[in-house]
């Protein structure tokens, strides 16, 4: 490494999901490591909207193809793996969900400094005896992880309640505050081709985790209530026939781009998540978007909100309906807590922030060495 004021560091990041909220915190990370003048590389697919970010960052990305979800692939995926940390010989590995955790630890069994974060555990994901072979494996994997990276203090209690011992931190994700700065709402929805009525926005990838299902029940209540109302669920994934099958005229499908424009053309961003290591970066990013914000409050997501909107019961489907009504009726509340939302994110939740911290931790894992 260099000298004391101006240490750098060669690390390799390893990346599976390559869209949505995981992709764009690893960018995020390699933007400000590239700017520390570190030497960064990223191990995930070759093609896709984080490979397209990593290059145009000026870090070198290694193509690793995995899928997303454990398999039989899984060897081949640790050996291939394995093979790109031979040859570019980094200083600290940093590993990003699920997939990359499991298959990062396989590939360099604790013989370099490695960093896992895991985005939300994988065992909140399953249930019955995958659920226990996973809380098995992550325990067993502790041996080879120098540090757990949790992004919420509930995530961490998470981890510890099934046994992850090992050495933990806990770093919030952030948002960049001018990235995300305020749109006029009129403007925006003239842009996407978006009509002038009480509109909600979700945004995520269509899978069973961020529970758009759970939204499209609540969906029909909501429309009772505010009848000329309509719902934009933005993003793609495996379950958006069964949710196109679910939805009516009233609910639009738009592909997951131009995030800043949707989150300003809405009046009401909601995240009916089923699970979340924290706050979401989509709530975060809504915020700093000055926008109010529904959520059912798992991993403690109520308490981060900072009243910049409503958390109500995990699963309740009448809470969130009652949640999105009142604000679609009265946007002035609403606007209130979008103020509220925006001074939230860009102090509390401010990208900088997060990323030096990370920054401080891979440095001080790599020293340790």
């Amino acid at each position: 490494m260099g000298g004391s004021e101006n240490p750098t560091l060669r690390v390799l990041h390893v990346s599976q999901p390559v869209e949505a909220g995981v992709a764009r915190v690893v960018a995020g990370l390699v933007a400000d490591q590239r700017h520390r003048g570190w030497e960064v590389l990223v191990a995930c697919p070759g093609e896709g909207w984080l490979a397209d970010t990593v290059r145009a960052a000026g870090a070198e990305l290694v193509p690793w193809r995995a899928s997303r979800s454990p398999g039989p692939s899984v060897p081949g995926e640790a050996a291939a793996l394995r093979r790109v940390v031979t040859a570019t010989d980094p200083q600290v590995v940093h590993l990003h969900s699920a997939k990359a955790g499991l298959a990062g630890r396989l590939a360099v069994r604790g013989r370099r400094p490695t960093v896992f974060q895991p985005h939300a555990w994988s065992f909140e994901a399953v249930t019955g005896p995958v659920q226990t072979a996973s809380r098995g494996w992550e325990r067993f994997a502790q041996r080879w992880t120098g540090l757990t990276l949790c992004v919420s203090e509930a995530e961490l209690a998470t981890g510890r309640a099934a046994g992850l011992t090992g050495p933990s931190v806990v770093v919030p994700n952030g948002v960049d505050p001018e990235l995300w700065a305020p749109q006029d709402r009129a403007a925006a929805r003239a842009a996407l081709g978006l009509p002038a009525a009480p509109t909600v926005v979700c945004v995520g990838r269509l899978a069973r985790q961020k529970g758009q299902d759970m939204l499209l029940a609540a969906w029909p209540g909501v429309r009772r209530a505010v009848p000329d109302a309509q719902l934009v669920l933005v993003g793609a994934g495996p379950d958006e026939p069964a949710l196109r099958a679910q939805a009516d005229g009233s609910v639009r499908f738009a592909p997951g781009e131009r995030l800043a424009e949707w989150y300003a053309a809405a009046d009401v961003v909601a995240v009916p998540s089923r699970w979340e290591a924290g706050l979401p970066l989509v709530a975060m990013e809504a915020m700093a978007g000055q926008r109010s914000v529904v959520a059912f409050d798992v991993a403690g997501i109520g308490a981060s909100l900072g009243g910049a909107g409503a958390a109500v019961p995990a699963f309740d489907v009448e809470a969130f309906t009652a949640a999105l009504t009142a604000r679609l009726l009265d946007p002035a509340a609403a606007a209130r807590e979008a103020e509220t939302g925006r001074s939230v994110a860009t102090t509390r939740f401010a990208a900088a922030t997060s990323q030096a911290a990370v920054a401080e931790h891979l440095l001080r894992l790599a020293g340790s060495r």
